[in-house]
């Protein structure tokens, strides 16, 4: 017979591990000496020895998760618990019973950790709502919408809540985007129809134009052409095509009739003289106004100095080109800053471009959802056919927020 502390191996060939409850049967030997039988199941606790502390190790050292530490451990634990190995096998016991404890505290803190994690989300998602819905009553429309946008970014970047909290703050996130868009289409809608109605009234004054700009009755009819201009003002502008061909046949129509009037006065050349002092210094007036810094207080400058211009009357023919030529390129510069400030703020195409994006957007963003939603159920068949079709929304949308950016927003 053989023993060493931890085990002995009868005359039989049976081998013994000593425990606190006793002797325990480990196994048979019958191919060698006692010895070499000791010996073969203390290398047996020396492999479990082995593989508790890699173990060890993995908990300490690595993210495992908890549910693979507890099937390891389990493992393990078997193996200590049949005995079939020569040792301390209370001490490996002990062992992974600190283990145990170690991936408990680990799973508690990691469960405390995602609950942080999900008060954090709930509360920036409830800031988010708050703020849309704050934004849904604004009529900063270019700045509100820009905001809107960066909102849901935001959100997307956020980690999902359970299902029915995320559903209502989402519900209430897109009520406030949808009660801002519609909003700012009735805006855009009540300016398209300011702007006809704008089309409708200068059709009317270019026709009145048109037809006194055969009149010989000079002072009666200019000052009609007075009447007309500030009527042109005040009608606001009309849709941009419309309102250039407007313009053109209502300043036709009046060059036509100061043309003639100009012919009949052509004898008054004393009269005309004082007229081109006069229109030299108003001339000079206006060309400080260029460069335009202030295009509102530049038309308003521009207006007074135009309706002094107007009441003049014409100057000697020679001397015309290059007077008018004055005022005409500080009235194209004035047209220039305005078209420029027209095309930045163009609310009727901007409007299009806005809402073309945001249809793109919310369809990017119903395919995201079907994408996670599809991975989330493990049909990964179809969360790939979903993010192809992704793929060429999302080229469509970065297209339209290209062209979105031309409008300064």
């Amino acid at each position: 017979m053989s023993s060493d502390p931890w085990g002995r191996v009868d005359e039989t060939g049976t081998v013994y591990v000593r425990t606190a409850e006793g002797e325990k049967v480990v196994g048979s030997w019958q191919a060698g000496t006692p010895e070499e039988a000791l010996a073969y199941f203390e290398r047996k606790y020396e492999g479990l020895v082995v593989e508790i502390g890699l173990l060890e190790r993995r908990v300490k050292t690595t993210d495992l998760s908890a549910k693979d530490a507890q099937t390891a451990i389990d493992h393990l634990r078997q193996q200590v618990d049949e005995h079939h190995a020569v040792g301390d096998l209370q001490a490996l016991g002990r062992r992974l019973d600190a283990l145990v404890e170690t991936v408990e505290k680990r799973r508690e803190e990691r469960r405390a950790q995602r609950a942080r994690q999900s008060d954090e989300a709930r509360k920036a998602k409830e800031a988010l709502v708050a703020e849309a819905e704050e934004l849904a009553q604004s009529e900063q429309w270019r700045a509100a919408g820009e905001r809107l946008r960066g909102l849901v970014d935001t959100w997307k970047g956020l980690p999902r809540l359970d299902r029915k909290s995320d559903d209502e703050l989402w519900h209430r996130f897109s009520h406030a985007r949808s009660a801002f868009s519609k909003r700012r289409k009735a805006h855009f809608a009540s300016l398209d129809a300011q702007r006809e109605e704008a089309r409708q009234v200068k059709e009317r004054l270019v026709a009145e134009a048109e037809s006194l700009s055969g009149s010989t009755e000079w002072g009666p009819t200019a000052a009609r052409y007075r009447d007309l201009m500030a009527q042109w003002k005040a009608a606001g502008r009309a849709q941009r095509e419309a309102e250039d061909d407007l313009w053109n046949r209502f300043r036709g129509a009046q060059d036509v009739f100061f043309a003639a009037r100009g012919e009949a006065f052509a004898e008054r050349d004393a009269e005309q003289t004082e007229n081109l002092k006069l229109k030299e210094e108003l001339a000079e007036e206006a060309e400080k106004l260029v460069p335009v810094t202030d295009l509102k207080a530049a038309r308003a400058a521009f207006r007074s100095i135009n309706e002094r211009w107007e009441a003049i009357g014409h100057v000697p023919r020679d001397a015309r080109p290059k007077v008018e030529g004055r005022m005409h390129t500080v009235e194209r510069a004035l047209q220039e800053s305005e078209e420029n400030e027209w095309r930045r703020t163009n609310p009727e195409a901007r409007a299009r471009a806005e809402g073309l994006t945001g249809q793109l957007q919310a369809a990017v963003d119903k395919l995201r959802e079907q994408i996670d939603a599809a991975r989330s159920a493990g049909n990964n068949a179809k969360a790939d056919k979903l993010a192809k079709e992704l793929e060429g929304r999302q080229a469509l949308l970065d297209q339209a927020l290209k062209g979105l950016e031309e409008f300064g927003g």
